[in-house]
Order: structure tokens, then C-alpha cells, then sequence
């Protein structure tokens, strides 16, 4: 037998289906992952969402993951495994009506006093400033926040489709857009603009992003860390996406604004 032939036999045999035991066995390995997928998504959702329909989808994904997975690609199981799971979960909640129309509109109406009262006042309004403008009492405005926790499903995951070539943390691509100059130039800018957001947040609420989001912990831990109930570090979590929000599109609108009386700036790339 030729090497040639020996390499094609190699590949014949590493691409063959799984053995029972042996898929049973990935499973079992990666089923942690499902759950910790699937809680990370939970606590961004409103609570009416039960975890367990969340980890019975992230369990399919994970089944379709080994099924598919190819070893002679050159990816790690794990990898492919939580984009498949992630993916899974979400089109799960896409597919189901869990965010009502009164929930967006109400969500819009936050973001539009949040803009509003900023400035008018000059500075971003407390909670306070924004539930009286409302016409809600104090506590009304943070269970509305509550509510609202986990409502932009869209931005739990960027959606790369479903094909196992398209997701960014399963393949490297050479000369990718990640070592484009002009991308570099725009994640640069980008990381300017959310840290010049992060000033617009009160001190607990950057204590509850910078938690979250950098160290990971669940929101039940950053409220055990900072001594608040995690419901709390929800409405904190809603309101400092609607500051940032905020924040952000006044940056971007600064950057692309014409200059006072004058044409709308070109941008040339060549």
C-alpha cells in the first residue's frame, strides 16, 4: 500500500461515523458546557424563560456537534461544540414569541426618556429623574427594568449562520478582516468608544458590567460580590445598556457629522 493511499485510508476512517460508546462517551464529556451555555444565556433572558427548555435545546446542539464533527478539520471538538450549542439555544428563542410587543415598546419609551432627559438636564438622569418622567414610581421603573433584562436577544451572539466553516472562533482564516488595517483602525475606534460610554455609567453599574462581562460571573455572583440581590444587579445591568446605548450613538453621530455649515465629510479608502 502506497503512502498516498495509507493517508487516503487515514482520512476514510477519522471522517466514518462514531462508534456508539465512543459518541455516548463526547456526550457525556461536554454536557457541562451545555449547562454553563445555557445558564449564561438564562440569567440575560426575563425570567419567565425556564432554563431547562434552554439546556434540552443546548443538548440537541451538542448531539448535532459530535455528529458532525470532523477531526481531519483540524478544529477541537469543544470549540465547535459551543458554537453548535449557542446556536441552538438561540434559534430555540427565536423561534418562540417571548418578547411581547408591550415589552419592546416599553424598551423604546426607557431608551427614548433616557436620551431625552440627558439633554435636557445636562447629565445622564438617575433612576429616579427617568421613573418620574415616566410616570412610575421608583420601584415600578426598576421592576420595568427587570422585565426588560435580556430583551435584545440579537446581541447574545452575532448571527454567523449555521454552516461550520463561518463561525470566527472555530476557523482561522489567512488574511481574514481581523489583519485588515482598516479593520484594526475601526476595533480600535470601537474600543474608544466603549470605554468613553463606560464613564456615562454610575460607579455600581460599571462595578456590574466590568463583572459580568470581563470577569464572568453569573449575576448571581456579582450581586453576592458587590452585597445586592441578584434582581437588582439586573435592573442595573438593563439600565447600564441603556446609558451605553446612549452614549454610544452620540459618539457615533460625532463621527460622522459634517462639519458646522459645511459638506458632509467623504471617506476614501483608496
Amino acid at each position: 500500500m502506497t503512502t498516498e493511499t495509507k493517508t487516503e485510508t487515514t482520512i476514510a476512517e477519522r471522517a466514518a461515523p462514531l462508534a456508539a460508546a465512543e459518541r455516548e462517551k463526547l456526550l457525556t464529556e461536554h454536557l457541562p458546557e451545555v449547562q454553563y451555555i445555557a445558564r449564561r444565556i438564562h440569567e440575560r433572558l426575563p425570567a419567565q424563560i425556564p432554563l431547562e427548555d434552554l439546556v434540552h435545546a443546548g443538548v440537541l446542539g451538542l448531539i448535532d456537534a459530535v455528529d458532525k464533527f470532523d477531526p481531519t478539520r483540524h478544529v477541537q471538538l469543544k470549540s465547535y461544540a459551543k458554537f453548535r450549542i449557542r446556536g441552538a439555544i438561540l434559534d430555540s428563542l427565536r423561534a418562540t414569541d417571548w418578547s411581547p410587543r408591550r415589552l419592546r415598546k416599553q424598551a423604546r419609551a426607557v431608551e427614548e426618556t433616557f436620551r431625552n432627559l440627558s439633554t435636557a438636564l445636562g447629565h445622564a438622569p438617575s433612576e429616579l429623574e427617568m421613573a418620574q418622567k415616566l410616570g412610575l414610581g421608583l420601584l415600578e421603573f426598576q421592576q420595568l427594568l427587570g422585565e426588560l433584562h435580556g430583551l435584545d436577544l440579537g446581541t447574545l451572539q452575532p448571527d454567523n449562520g449555521e454552516e461550520f466553516d463561518e463561525p470566527a472562533d472555530c476557523t482561522y482564516q489567512p488574511n481574514g478582516p481581523e489583519e485588515n488595517p482598516f479593520f484594526q483602525c475601526l476595533q480600535s475606534e470601537l474600543k474608544s468608544f466603549l470605554a468613553e460610554a463606560m464613564k456615562s455609567l454610575e460607579e455600581k453599574e460599571r462595578q456590574v458590567m466590568a463583572l459580568y462581562y470581563l470577569e464572568e460571573l453569573t449575576m448571581k455572583e456579582v450581586g453576592s460580590v458587590l452585597g445586592i440581590g441578584e434582581s437588582r444587579v439586573s435592573q442595573l445591568h438593563s439600565l447600564a445598556l441603556v446609558r451605553m446605548r446612549t452614549r454610544l450613538q452620540e459618539l457615533m453621530q460625532s463621527r460622522t457629522a459634517p462639519p458646522e455649515g459645511g459638506p458632509a465629510p467623504v471617506v476614501r479608502l483608496d
